[in-house]
């Protein structure tokens, strides 16, 4: 028997990766984050849309497939495969995978557009900006560091002048500001949701959401003008609803939105304001919450392809097995700041944590039963360990996105079970003839808990240690193996390295 049944709707979503260069370790974070998500909210037995995805619009694009020779649709369909591949690579559980060159993703950007004109939000003026195309995003001054994007110092502004739509981004400065303060967990971490007001507070500019079309032909049309095309960043955000089959499916849509959305920092701006004001204008919902995560560097530096330090997760994953790749970048790398990659600090983790923490006591504890009690679970015996709070802490860290906080709170049950098998010494007692069964029933029910609280988060070993104590229960009660019930103790989980 698992956690009672309540059928809650809940819908997840990552941001949209161009598919201008490989996915690489800084997406493969934000994607176990969201699949960690799906996954707990699955054994809650809520009804679950987990959506990810590619952007496939824009200057960047067109650019790449001019420079390769191939039409930018053909581009995209080749790339949109390899991110797609990160399903089986990193056991993602995603439900919905959306291309913004989907047909049905383009009729719906035509449609918020349409809503937004209607609202009298959008308008024509010619303008010069400074552009960054790496960000896709205009830049001013302020934003500059020796004039060069701080995100991508290494790419040439480019200087826009054109008349292009607009979009009154002014407009929503204090409805954003009161969204914000009727829901003050609406950004999570704290400093990010801090960040986000003071920006709003400071007073909004409305931004450009078209291109001509004659420069820049790779986009969605505008509604009523041949002539130009819309913003990427416009036309993208529109997927976190056309995926539910926005407009013309208004039952699933109204079923699962608004929803969380998990995004980078670099995301801020886009996801907790220009998104919000949109759907605003639009007349829809705005989204539930946002979480923001940091970047991954690579032994300190920011990875990039000019210093060849970029890491990449299929390498990773397939050289030291995904599960734990997800435990280090869940337990190993801050969840609400920058973190770092390194081979050595990876392989430590993964010796201390996995190696020598859950991979042993599961070792150790099925090693026990099979020799002490014939491989089978002793009678019940009385919870050692206290798991309502441990379950308690361990809800409380994934409601508020603190991934490294739950894995952290883990390997402390892993070592409070170890901690008692050395006090005991269950191997002495069965030698003086003392019977040990209730301290073999405790660590075998605790081992349980583990592996129950390890699903979302590696769930190829966790389903692995359950099929070996022989049990499908996951609830979060105690005392749910049954007695006499058979082990089938199996291979090593995780195997030293060489």
């Amino acid at each position: 028997m698992r956690v009672e049944k309540n059928m809650n709707k809940y819908y997840i979503t990552t941001t949209l990766p161009y598919v201008n260069a490989k996915p690489h370790i800084g997406f493969a974070l934000e994607i176990i984050q969201a699949d960690v998500l799906a996954r707990y909210h699955t054994l809650l037995d809520d009804e679950v849309v987990f959506n990810t995805g590619t952007d496939e619009h824009g200057l960047k694009i067109f650019r790449k497939a001019e420079e390769l020779g191939v039409s930018p649709q053909a581009y995209c369909d080749e790339w949109a495969g390899k991110f797609d591949a990160l399903k089986q690579a990193l056991n993602l559980s995603y439900t919905s995978f959306i291309r913004t060159t989907d047909k049905h993703h383009e009729a719906a950007a035509q449609k918020f557009w349409k809503l937004c004109l209607q609202n009298e939000d959008i308008y024509k003026k010619n303008y010069q900006v400074k552009y960054c195309v790496g960000c896709e995003l205009e830049k001013t001054d302020s934003e500059l560091v020796d004039d060069k994007c701080p995100v991508h110092p290494n790419l040439d502004l480019e200087i826009i002048d054109e008349e292009n739509y607009f979009f009154k981004f002014s407009k929503y400065q204090e409805p954003l500001l009161e969204m914000y303060k009727a829901n003050p967990d609406f950004v999570v971490p704290q400093h990010r949701f801090n960040e986000i007001t003071k920006f709003v507070e400071r007073g909004l500019q409305d931004f450009s959401i078209s291109r001509i079309k004659e420069k820049m032909p790779w986009g969605v049309l505008v509604p009523g003008d041949a002539e130009q095309v819309i913003y990427v960043w416009f036309d993208a955000l529109v997927n976190y609803i056309s995926t539910l089959g926005w407009p013309d499916d208004k039952e699933n849509f109204e079923k699962f939105w608004p929803g969380v959305q998990v995004a980078g920092k670099d995301n801020l701006r886009q996801q907790t304001a220009m998104w919000q004001a949109m759907l605003l204008s639009a007349g829809l919902p705005t989204s539930k919450q946002v979480f923001i995560h940091g970047f991954i560097t690579s032994e300190g530096q920011k990875m990039s392809k000019s210093l060849g330090n970029v890491v990449d997760p299929f390498k990773i994953a397939e050289k030291y097995g995904t599960d734990a790749l997800r435990y280090y970048i869940l337990g190993a790398v801050p969840s609400y700041d920058d973190g770092d990659f390194s081979i050595e600090r990876f392989e430590e983790f993964y010796t201390a944590h996995l190696v020598n923490g859950v991979g042993n006591l599961t070792s150790r504890v099925l090693t026990m039963l099979e020799k002490y009690n014939d491989n089978k679970i002793p009678q019940l015996a009385d919870d050692k360990y206290q798991v309502t709070e441990f379950w308690k802490k361990y809800n409380d860290s994934l409601s508020k996105y603190n991934f490294e906080e739950c894995v952290k709170n883990i390997n402390s049950f892993v070592g409070e079970i170890d901690a008692l098998i050395s006090n005991e010494k269950p191997w002495a007692k069965a030698k003086n003839g003392e019977d040990i069964s209730e301290l073999l029933y405790q660590l075998a029910e605790g081992l349980r808990h583990i592996a129950v609280a390890l699903l979302p988060i590696i769930p190829e070993s966790a389903k692995n240690i359950l099929d070996q104590l022989g049990t499908k229960d996951l609830s979060h009660n105690w005392g749910k193996l049954l007695e006499n019930g058979i082990i089938k103790k199996g291979e090593i989980l995780f195997p030293r390295l060489k």
